[in-house]
């Protein structure tokens, strides 16, 4: 501090910049008349610190003239290569159809188009489903749940008819390497998929408990063997996002968006259900101790009081 005021106090000739020359009526003071004028001298030092800071100062006005200006094409760039943009911009290349109907009155029809790029496992069980390919489809098959931001189908069954319908065809009503392909949705897109009006199928049970380990005999050998306690879904269950619904994200994988016949989709929403009654101590203390009841009563909570039916499928040509 105390070399930068003897700096300001310093005659303007140690600078670069000329001095400044007098004019005809002004005359050169002289320094013997006044005896508080005395000159100043600078060290080599000195003479260093005062012209680094003069290029200090001269970087700093330049890099930062416009900061706001910076920001912004900063901000532009991250936005352009942002993942999330990416995500959004999913085409359809498949169409779909299911024809709706409520307590046996036909409601509308919901068109739905399918990332066969983006989701090509999910978009092909989806079509296989739809179209009759599988063996078995959706049709005469009830939406059992209805959420606040969704509405969920039943799919197919992995037992009895069903099974027996796919196996004449080679399906295999089994996850296959869907949930290796959620997990890369899911890994290349931050942020909420499951938006309003997207269509995904459940592939992964996000609740499902680690398995039992238990200790059997194999061959006269002792081996530790895994037990499943809960199987994962078929992936033939799907839903409609009616609102954007994050609760999804951790089991269903996006395969399409609804093209006509939202309306469609409100109106299933609108239907009646049974009450979640998951608040009652009762009902806790079951669940807590393992009661069978407890478990069959929560499988009926939020399903629809009406008959809410898939009357036809297909897809669009």
């Amino acid at each position: 501090m105390l070399q930068n005021s003897r700096l300001l106090q310093s005659s303007p000739q140690h600078f670069h910049n000329p001095p400044k020359l007098p004019s005809q009526a002004q005359t050169l003071p002289d320094p013997s008349a006044n005896p508080a004028f005395k000159p100043v001298k600078f060290s080599r030092r000195e003479l260093a610190l005062c012209a680094n800071s003069s290029l200090l100062l001269l970087l700093g006005s330049h890099s930062f003239a416009n900061p706001s200006k910076a920001l912004a094409e900063e901000t532009q760039g991250a936005k352009s290569s942002s993942p999330a943009q990416s995500c959004s911009d999913k085409q359809p290349t498949k169409r779909a159809f299911l024809d709706i109907s409520i307590d046996g009155e036909p409601s509308g029809r919901i068109v739905i188009g399918l990332y066969g790029d983006d989701s090509p496992a999910g978009a092909a069980r989806f079509s296989n489903l739809v179209s009759g390919a599988a063996g078995i489809s959706y049709r005469r098959k009830e939406f059992v749940k209805i959420m606040p931001n969704y509405v969920q189908h039943s799919g197919v069954r992995s037992y009895g008819v069903d099974v027996e319908l796919a196996s004449r065809t080679g399906s295999d009503l089994t996850n296959q390497n869907l949930t290796e392909e959620w997990e890369r949705e899911f890994e290349k897109c931050p942020g909420t998929k499951n938006l309003a009006g997207t269509v995904g199928i459940i592939v992964r049970n996000p609740s499902k408990p680690p398995p039992n380990l238990k200790l059997v005999a194999r061959q006269g050998k002792l081996e530790i063997d895994q037990e499943e306690v809960v199987k994962d879904p078929n992936a033939t269950e799907f839903v409609i996002s009616i609102k954007d619904s994050p609760e999804l994200d951790a089991s269903t994988l996006v395969i399409g968006t609804v093209l006509e016949g939202m309306e469609v989709v409100k109106r299933i929403g609108e239907v009646k259900t049974v009450n979640e009654n998951t608040s009652s101590p009762y009902f806790r203390v079951a669940k807590l101790i393992g009661d069978k009841r407890a478990v069959v009563a929560e499988r009926g909570f939020n399903r629809p009081y009406s008959k809410v039916l898939v009357t036809n499928c297909g897809l669009v040509e």
